[in-house]
């Protein structure tokens, strides 16, 4: 499982249509928009979650299928802790740390093209970068990370 937290459905309509754009040009799998709070991890259906606002800082490109291209959210007290704790709640350890981000693409392309991508993301949606969301439940996703077609992931 991974949990996920869902920005709200007019936000999500939103960010549908920029991810279907960039799809539409790059490839990849349809996937809902979230911010993975807490990864790939083994544990029941319990989740809890105060509010609180994500904002967008920028759009950028990472080195993995599952972080290709991707709106990197300001790192608040707010956003790091709902990780933290959840994390904690699961007992959930992560090798790496917490970076909040809303995938746009999953994908294997070259860094060119993931530039290109990036680009594209901002010539599609050029305010994306000044959105802010509350962010009020969180998701709880199963996701087997070695099927990257997404099909078994519900």
């Amino acid at each position: 499982y991974s949990v996920w937290a869902t920005p709200p459905a007019h936000v999500s309509e939103r960010l549908k249509l920029l991810m279907k754009n960039l799809r539409a040009e790059f490839g990849g799998p349809e996937f809902e928009p979230h911010v993975t709070v807490v990864g790939s991890m083994r544990l029941t259906e319990k989740d809890a979650l105060e509010p609180y606002t994500a904002r967008i800082n920028t759009v950028s490109r990472g080195n993995f299928f599952y972080q290709c291209v991707y709106l990197l959210l300001d790192p608040t007290l707010e956003v790091v802790d709902t990780s933290s704790h959840t994390c904690g709640h699961f007992g959930y350890k992560c090798s790496t740390p917490y970076m909040p981000h809303l995938s746009l693409l999953y994908g294997d392309l070259t860094d060119e093209e993931k530039e290109k991508a990036v680009e594209r993301a901002k010539f599609h949606d050029p305010e994306i970068c000044n959105l802010s969301f509350e962010v009020s439940s969180l998701t709880l996703y199963e996701t087997d990370t070695e099927d990257t077609t997404l099909k078994s992931w519900k």
